[in-house]
């Protein structure tokens, strides 16, 4: 029998993948082990990646305030309209700066536009004038459509596009169909890599923003539950606790308080992630070709 010859490329590259994969994760448990653990144990440093005197006192005091769920269901709502109208308007906006110059002969001009956005915005203050201008203040809406159009998406799902045969267009077009329903019934089917990634883009960005809802959000009602944790574990806002919750609080360890907040704000992008990722790399690596 032959001996079967060991690659060692291929070893060495598996084994580098594995260990760069360990690297990711191993953080993650870390943090999962110091939430889970007593303060005492958090404290002195021994947790590593086990729980050492098992407890579930941080995620208790989070999940059992009210407002905590209120947050929660701010930030479900703001991913899922979010994640839609920056997904819809990306599209909108990738297809026509996809055409040749021959179909669109401003195409680079407003490409440019796109671009220089991108790199400049208004700053700040203007960006809060114009929401409070617009009555937009203490609604969800503050915290969508000031990012409505991300210009980095827009980018990839033009490059995208352009890697799509023309002649199916043509032929389309040969046939009566409008640029609507060509839009529709072929460039967005034969996209959805890219419109996976660039949707997975859209809701890592609305579920780790907090600093927009300080802002906008006069009431801490209106709070997303990153702007909720931020309130109570970093800027240690007490105000809106009762007696009992402080009381409670002062029996649990910031170092495992935030690492519960932290544990559970990756939380749902490592549960979504699995579900898109074998269309993240295809999309990426197709976006990013030009013709």
């Amino acid at each position: 029998m032959k001996k079967k010859k060991i690659d060692i490329f291929n070893l060495v590259n598996t084994l580098f993948l594995v260990s760069l994969a360990l690297l990711c994760l191993i953080p993650l448990l870390h943090i999962l082990a110091v939430s889970l653990s007593s303060s005492d144990a958090a404290a002195t440093g021994s947790v590593v990646l086990w729980p050492k005197d098992f407890s579930l006192n941080s995620y208790s005091f989070v999940a059992k305030r009210p407002q905590f769920w209120r947050a929660m269901g701010i930030s479900i709502a703001r991913i899922g309209l979010g994640g839609f109208i920056n997904t819809f308007l990306t599209i909108l906006c990738a297809y026509p700066l996809a055409k040749p110059k021959s179909q669109f002969k401003y195409r680079t001009v407003y490409a440019w536009f796109f671009f220089i956005t991108m790199l400049f915005n208004g700053g700040l203050i203007p960006s809060f004038l114009v929401v409070k201008q617009l009555g937009l203040i203490d609604t969800i809406w503050s915290l969508i459509l000031p990012t409505a159009v991300p210009v980095f998406s827009v980018i990839l799902l033009l490059n995208f596009f352009k890697q799509i045969p023309r002649s199916l267009d043509e032929a389309a077009e040969m046939d009566g169909a409008s640029q609507w329903l060509r839009l529709w019934k072929i460039y967005v089917p034969l996209s959805t890599p890219a419109i996976a990634t660039i949707l997975l883009f859209s809701l890592v960005f609305h579920w780790n923003s907090w600093f927009d809802g300080l802002i906008y959000m006069n009431n801490p009602d209106n709070y997303p539950l990153q702007s909720y944790i931020q309130t109570i574990v970093v800027q240690k806002t007490f105000s809106q606790l009762s007696r009992e919750e402080i009381m409670a609080l002062s029996t649990i360890s910031d170092k495992t308080l935030r690492s519960a907040q932290i544990f559970l704000g990756a939380l749902p992008i490592v549960v979504v992630y699995p579900f898109l990722q074998r269309f993240f790399v295809k999309g990426i690596t197709l976006g990013g070709v030009k013709e």
